[in-house]
C-alpha cells in the first residue's frame, strides 16, 4: 500500500502546556515524520502561501477569522499524484476546534474517492474537536478513520501511541 503523509504544522511561538514557547519544529511536523518513519510513504507539507503571524496570539486571531469566514487560504504547490496513494495520513493541529482552513483548501483540491484517510490531530488538550466530522463532510467519497489525537507537548515522545495506532489501522 502506498502512504501519503500530508501535514500542516506551525513552528515558532506555540501554546505548550499552558505557556507560550518557541518551537524550532512544529509538533505536527514531528508527528508526521514519525508516521513516515514507522509506516513509510511520501511526506508533504501543506504550507500556506501567506504566512501566519509569528506572534502566537495574532496567529490564533488570524485562524479564528479564517474559520468564521470559511476561508480557503492558498498553500504552496504540491507536486503529488493523489491517485498513487491508497492511504492518506492527514496531520494537523486543532485550531478553534477543527483543522486549519488551509487544510480544507488542500482537501477540496484533490479527489480522495476510494482513499482511506487517517486523521492525526495535535492539540493541547482539545482532542480531535469536530475535525473528523468535518473531514467526513468534505470527503464524502473517502473512508475517514476516527483518527489519532496527540498531545502536542508530548509529540517528541509519541512513538508508542503512533506505533499502536498504526498497528490498528494498517
Amino acid at each position: 500500500m502506498n502512504n501519503l503523509i500530508a501535514y500542516f504544522s506551525r513552528k515558532g511561538e506555540n501554546y505548550v502546556n499552558g505557556a507560550i514557547k518557541t518551537l524550532e519544529k512544529g509538533n505536527t511536523e514531528v508527528v508526521a515524520e514519525k508516521i513516515q518513519a514507522f509506516a513509510g510513504g511520501d511526506l508533504v507539507e501543506i504550507a500556506p502561501v501567506k504566512e501566519y503571524s509569528n506572534n502566537y496570539y495574532k496567529c490564533i486571531e488570524e485562524a479564528k477569522t479564517e474559520l468564521h469566514e470559511n476561508a480557503r487560504p492558498k498553500y504552496r504547490p504540491l507536486y503529488i499524484d493523489i491517485a498513487r496513494y491508497d492511504n492518506v495520513f492527514l496531520c494537523y493541529p486543532n485550531w478553534w476546534g477543527t483543522m486549519p482552513m488551509c487544510v480544507c483548501t488542500f482537501l477540496e483540491d484533490y479527489d480522495f474517492s476510494g482513499k482511506k484517510i487517517f486523521p492525526v490531530c495535535t492539540n493541547e488538550g482539545s482532542g480531535m474537536g469536530s475535525s473528523v466530522r468535518d473531514l467526513k463532510r468534505l470527503l464524502g467519497n473517502a473512508e475517514v478513520d476516527a483518527g489519532l489525537s496527540v498531545h502536542g507537548a508530548e509529540a517528541s515522545a509519541s512513538d508508542g501511541a503512533i506505533k499502536q495506532y498504526l498497528s490498528k489501522v494498517l
